[in-house]
């Protein structure tokens, strides 16, 4: 389902790209992966972890890189010639350069190293630059959000579809603060204030996977964040347009993985998410002008 007034969803146009259906083997694989992972998480969940710092409040435990070294180990198996991308340190260049997975072992790691129960298991692949494929895998709640280009989105096996509220004030929707809100508090805490005033309510969880995938079966009704990378929103941005929501940046243009903008939506709120979000960028342009990066 297309929402009138924004562009078409990038991966609903190139089906006729598409390879022979290997839908089924793609998933099968995907969802073993996630699974073997998140068994993993599970079991290492409230224990004491080996904890890193990328920066003061980006960390990294062993359990993402051991994640993340299951994920690899059983696609590289079912998949040796597709290449790999994945949060923590693997980028294998494939001999099959048409498919590549993009892979998130851990989103919401600060969660589990807190042992706070939401975080999750991120898998998609990417057929010639487009995302065919999105799994996303709650180990705590055992939830497999899965889509496959065309196929609709599912939970647990359950076909699933965004919301159908209609309006921002009766809306729960969700958000995330980027790695830099120590240093654009004020900016970042503005939008938060449009919302609270605007919606019924936000959440901010700590996975955006999972906001996505909660877009998707319809527990949110839309959700924006600042500085997401490719590996948070790959998945679950086809859960959502795949269970009938939209996907942009903050401007309405087409949603890019590679962007830094991400807007997802049961659709029918869309359009009062990107006034909510333009209205109040363009009130606090002032308050971050002096940094020049609003």
């Amino acid at each position: 389902m297309e929402h009138a007034g924004f562009p078409e969803q990038p991966n609903r146009r190139r089906l006729d790209l598409m390879p022979p259906d290997h839908s089924k083997d793609f998933l099968d694989a995907a969802g073993e992966a996630a699974r073997s992972a998140g068994t993993h998480i599970r079991e290492n969940w409230g224990r004491v972890k080996e904890i890193h710092y990328k920066s003061a409040i980006n960390l990294v435990t062993s359990i993402d890189r051991q994640s993340e070294e299951r994920i690899v180990r059983i696609l590289q198996g079912r998949f040796p010639d597709h290449a790999i991308l994945a949060e923590e340190k693997t980028n294998i260049e494939g001999r099959e350069s048409d498919y590549r997975w993009v892979i998130d072992p851990l989103d919401g790691t600060t969660n589990f190293a807190h042992s706070f129960p939401q975080f999750s298991v991120s898998i998609a692949l990417e057929y010639r630059g487009e995302i065919i494929l999105g799994l996303v895998y709650d180990p705590m709640r055992e939830e497999t959000f899965s889509a496959f280009q065309g196929q609709g989105a599912r939970l647990n096996e359950v076909p699933i579809h965004v919301s159908s509220a209609t309006g921002l004030d009766k809306s729960l929707v969700a958000t995330g603060f980027p790695y830099d809100r120590r240093e654009r508090a004020d900016f970042y805490l503005s939008f938060f204030k449009t919302f609270i005033m605007s919606t019924q309510g936000i959440r901010r969880a700590g996975s955006a996977a999972l906001d996505l995938s909660y877009v998707a079966c319809g527990r949110f009704d839309g959700f924006w964040e600042f500085g997401l990378h490719s590996w948070d929103t790959a998945a679950g941005s086809l859960l959502v347009r795949e269970a009938g929501g939209t996907m942009t940046d903050f401007s309405g243009l087409p949603f890019s993985i590679q962007g830094a903008e991400t807007l997802a939506s049961n659709g029918k709120i869309h359009e009062a998410m990107l006034r909510a979000i333009q209205a109040t960028r363009e009130q606090a342009r002032d308050v971050d002008s002096a940094r020049g990066d609003c």
